[in-house]
């Protein structure tokens, strides 16, 4: 789709009084917000998983339900995991990936799942005005400023606060809808009931009235590429382990979401618990940070390593973030800065690791 070069309205701030913010919900406030305009973008972070998708989904249903406007999803990049792009092959959600636009004339922005600092989006390098943030990551850093936000850390998921919004407005989702926030919420919080807040709970069983199952059960037995293997082979051999902690840097990715599936399989390991991997994917090298230490923040850890070389944030358990300009493959030095940064982080004393994978079991059964 092509996007005409304009200017935003000359006015678009909506602030609401915190009296009236108290006795009216979310969703009337947002809605409120988006009123003014012609038309609204509901943009996600680059390469966008489930929570992104399935909760920029629910905000363009509900604009176009109880604003009569136009409304599209919108994101750039790429959609790489196999249980996401079977997500988007099933569903059929409305989203369209572009690499670069300009904000229409009357177009509001919505930004949804992606102030997070280590995340990018098709309007980051763009002095673009934000009519509403809707997430659920921890804000560090630069914020981006907007009329409405509705930024909730305590929440599983962007999807459980899109689907409230839905919900209180009394709009049906249908079931292709329902299912994509069920799986979104799913995904965020990998089945662990631990994970869910009161809200993600009422969501929840709220959704399952009106998802399919059956497409969740085949969203998530998605057929795997054979390169998968491949990247898993070496990424399992790349894999070191200093006490507790596992330091991963793969030696390919075939996109930005193997890192973070590598980082969930090492954490479930029964004497690994905290996992940073990284990739380098289009010159930028990602990284994803696990950990099952009650006492540990993934996000702060992930701050705490990359500092001064790039950005990251996240969850206490799960976090993300980037180098941007690494180049096509990790250097030795950055490679050991980085190894020598996780430790430090995780209090680890530096000594000599242990492969995950022995290199006598490698050599012998190659």
């Amino acid at each position: 789709m092509q996007w005409a070069s304009s200017k935003s309205p000359a006015d678009p701030a909506i602030l609401v009084p915190m009296s009236a913010a108290r006795r009216t919900k979310p969703s009337e406030r947002f809605l409120k917000a988006l009123a003014p305009y012609e038309q609204v973008l509901v943009v996600t972070h680059d390469n966008p998983d489930p929570d992104a998708v399935a909760a920029g989904w629910a905000l363009v249903r509900l604009v176009r339900e109880r604003l009569d406007k136009k409304a599209h999803l919108l994101g750039c990049g790429a959609i790489t995991r196999a249980e996401n792009r079977h997500m988007v092959t099933l569903l059929e959600p409305p989203l369209e990936l572009v690499r670069g636009l300009s904000l229409p004339a009357g177009a509001a922005v919505v930004l949804v799942d992606c102030q997070s600092p280590g995340q990018q989006h098709v309007f980051v390098r763009e002095d673009v005005p934000v009519a509403a943030v809707i997430d659920h990551h921890e804000p560090h850093g630069h914020r981006p400023r907007a009329a409405y936000r509705d930024v909730r850390p305590a929440v599983a998921a962007s999807a459980t606060i899109a689907a409230s919004y839905l919900r209180d407005e009394k709009v049906e989702p249908g079931e292709r809808l329902a299912t994509a926030l069920l799986f979104a919420i799913r995904t965020e919080t990998r089945g662990s009931e631990t994970h869910y807040s009161r809200l993600d709970r009422t969501v929840f069983r709220w959704l399952t009235d009106r998802a399919n199952p059956s497409q969740i059960a085949e969203i998530e037995s998605a057929p795997l590429a054979r390169h998968y293997y491949g990247d898993l082979i070496l990424a399992l051999q790349s894999t070191f382990t200093y006490d507790d902690a596992a330091f991963c840097l793969l030696p390919r990715a075939g996109g930005p979401e193997m890192v973070g599936e590598v980082a969930d399989l090492l954490i479930r390991s029964e004497d690994l618990w905290r996992v940073f991997c990284g990739a380098v994917v289009r010159e930028d090298l990602l990284v994803s940070v696990r950990t099952e230490r009650k006492e540990d923040d993934a996000a702060e850890l992930a701050r705490r390593t990359l500092a001064g070389l790039g950005e990251a944030g996240g969850h206490r358990r799960r976090a993300g973030g980037r180098i941007p300009g690494v180049g096509p493959k990790i250097g030795e030095d950055l490679e050991n800065d980085l190894r020598n940064r996780w430790l430090e982080a995780c209090g680890v004393d530096r000594h000599r690791g242990r492969r995950l994978v022995p290199r006598r079991e490698i050599v012998e059964n190659l």
